[in-house]
């Protein structure tokens, strides 16, 4: 087989195996009560944006209601844990018992890889397109003048953005998977890379003339607020920065899964 009929072949196997995974299955009903309660606090920040554009303090919006931006970024930052849980064992999980042999000795390295990376994409983007899509109806719902433009327009651009955010943890959680040998070292490998993250992040807090400050462009959740900018050129920016993390962090997985000891 050719390198794209390997990836194809393994990516609907992983598919079958990731949608009856008793984890993942638990995991899919972690997310889905998660973003009931996002849903219902929407309603509570629809309730209290309503009542402050009443009282003239803030201007009200017949655009994108506050409350489904603010609902979409909530959802954003559970995404990289959620991640984390779905595939720390991507590689690691079949490298510790040698599992992989079988994999490796029919297929190339990198198409075992993708195949994985691909199949949890794919259910991972399926179940964020459904949220997606519960953001627009309840914006279309509750907010007048949103039309079927405006439906489609943020579909789409929630969508893409989720995507581009996604793929880039999904590809770091490969390096880290691609790294170890044991799960449990894979996960907790992942949760510091997150962390570490989080960490940069917040240097933003710092004062600025703190020579620090500079350290949050390096963590791959500073541009998560830029996707929905109403400025091109920030959406721009940080989508760029997302297909640079992504391909940093996956090309340090397939480097890493190519050379080592299987």
């Amino acid at each position: 087989m050719n390198g794209l009929n390997e990836i194809v072949v393994i990516w609907s196997a992983e598919c079958r195996r990731t949608l009856r995974s008793s984890r993942v299955v638990a995991l899919l009903g972690l997310y889905s009560l998660f973003s009931l309660l996002i849903f219902l606090a929407a309603v509570f920040l629809r309730s209290l944006v309503q009542q402050l554009a009443e009282a003239g303090m803030v201007p009200p919006s017949e655009d994108l209601p506050l409350s489904v931006r603010g609902v979409y970024y909530l959802s954003l930052f559970f995404l990289p844990l959620y991640i984390a849980l779905m595939g720390f064992d991507q590689v690691s999980g079949e490298v510790g018992p040698r599992s992989i042999r079988y994999l490796t000795v029919r297929s190339r390295r990198s198409s075992v890889l993708l195949g994985k990376l691909f199949a949890q994409t794919t259910v991972l983007l399926g179940l964020v397109f459904v949220l997606d899509l519960g953001l627009c109806v309840y914006a279309a719902v509750t907010t007048p003048g949103f039309g079927l433009a405006s439906f489609m327009r943020y579909l789409v651009h929630f969508w893409v953005a989720s995507t581009l955010f996604s793929f880039a943890f999904l590809s770091l959680t490969s390096l880290c998977s691609s790294l170890t040998t044991s799960p449990a070292v894979s996960l907790i490998l992942n949760l510091t890379v997150l962390l570490s993250s989080l960490i940069l992040w917040m240097t933003a807090l710092a004062e600025k003339t703190h020579p620090l400050r500079s350290a949050r462009y390096l963590s791959p959740l500073r541009y998560s607020l830029g996707l929905l900018s109403p400025e091109t050129a920030q959406v721009a920016t940080s989508a760029a920065a997302y297909v640079v993390f992504s391909v940093i962090f996956l090309g340090g997985a397939l480097a890493a899964l190519r050379t080592r000891d299987l």
